[in-house]
């Protein structure tokens, strides 16, 4: 049973998006999917409440900040959406779970040097040579000067970069109505369908 976290200490870099996104993702694929929110301002969990009864189903998984614990059985895939600051006790219980985390990183400078400690902690734990971590850049936009430098830092990393995500309205509507987009018609959402295809591979590997 794949766990997937999707995890960044900086806030507002689009967890909850791709959170969300990767659990209908898996949805899509008919796996028993169980998605986790351990923020305190669970946003995945909202969605999950908006999400309509006819969508493909994706099961709650109940936990909070200070209760990170093993998923329960008949649960086939897990995504992790996780909060800003994830440190100390939760960022060790979540790594004890984790199979494969992916790191959101928005071209912003600050973003930037928080992931980069970020991504040296992850690499320094224990458990690093059993997980695979892959970045996806964030509301990136090729034409600018701050996509370039994230391209320069990601990089510099040495990790798997599995896609970036253009900043588009679409993600947005879809969220409000608790859907991703692997839960509308292709071709409604076809360029970024296109943008999750390294995303989805690396999922499935």
């Amino acid at each position: 049973m794949p766990v997937v976290v999707v995890a960044n200490p900086k806030g507002g870099v689009g967890k909850s998006t791709l959170a969300t996104n990767i659990a209908g993702y898996y949805a899509s694929c008919g796996h028993a999917v169980m998605l986790g929110d351990a923020d305190r301002q669970q946003s995945s969990q909202l969605w999950l409440g908006l999400r309509p009864p006819e969508a493909r189903p994706i099961r709650t998984w109940e936990l909070t900040a200070d209760n990170i614990v093993k998923p329960p059985k008949g649960t086939t895939h897990v995504v992790l959406d996780t909060p800003a600051g994830l440190h100390g006790r939760m960022f060790k219980d979540v790594l004890k779970l984790a199979d494969k985390v992916i790191v959101p990183l928005q071209p912003s400078v600050f973003d930037i040097f928080a992931t980069r400690a970020f991504l040296d902690e992850l690499a320094e734990h224990r458990k690093a040579s059993q997980m695979q971590v892959g970045i996806v850049g964030m509301r990136v936009d090729s034409r600018t000067i701050a996509a370039d430098k994230l391209h320069e830092f990601v990089d510099s990393l040495g990790l798997p970069v599995l896609g970036y995500l253009r900043h588009t309205q679409n993600y947005i509507h879809l969220a409000a109505r608790g859907l991703t987009l692997f839960d509308v018609a292709p071709a409604r959402v076809e360029r970024d369908r296109e943008q999750w295809t390294g995303i989805c591979r690396w999922l499935d590997n």
